[in-house]
């Protein structure tokens, strides 16, 4: 697995323990990474891995905000802890992450949809992020 997608499903587990536990950041990394002292994981992958989370959490507003107003009929506190989890992670690269091309992050939050949700989750989160994409190139 190349590194930034492993570091994706880190942030993403992060990211999912704060939504649902409302732990404080910093105590959701220390704790994730002592619970994975058995993995060989590179500095590379944790250092990328906390930026995406810590990138989230501290413009969750903003990104809350544009991911409900291209979610039509769907509040975010309703949907999937998963998916709602998985569109700020992507809106998050594509908003704020300059060096990543667009194209990249929605496909890693479809193949991220996949593999921790659905087929159906996968459609959603694309029609959404085409959305945020579309709105950030303006």
């Amino acid at each position: 697995m190349r590194k930034r997608t492993q570091a994706r499903e880190y942030a993403l587990q992060m990211l999912y323990e704060i939504d649902i536990t409302q732990d404080p950041l910093k105590e959701v990394i220390e704790n994730f990474w002592q619970s994975q002292s058995e993995e060989n994981i590179s500095k590379e992958v944790k250092e990328f891995a906390e930026f995406l989370t810590k990138g989230v959490i501290d413009n969750l507003n903003q990104i809350n905000s544009l991911i409900s107003q291209y979610s039509q009929n769907w509040d975010i506190k309703r949907m999937a802890v998963v998916d709602r989890n998985i569109l700020r992670l992507a809106s998050f690269e594509i908003l704020f992450c300059q060096d990543i091309p667009p194209k990249v992050s929605i496909n890693e939050a479809i193949e991220l949809a996949k593999r921790f949700s659905s087929q159906e989750s996968a459609k959603f989160v694309n029609g959404i992020l085409d959305k945020i994409k579309e709105k950030a190139n303006r």
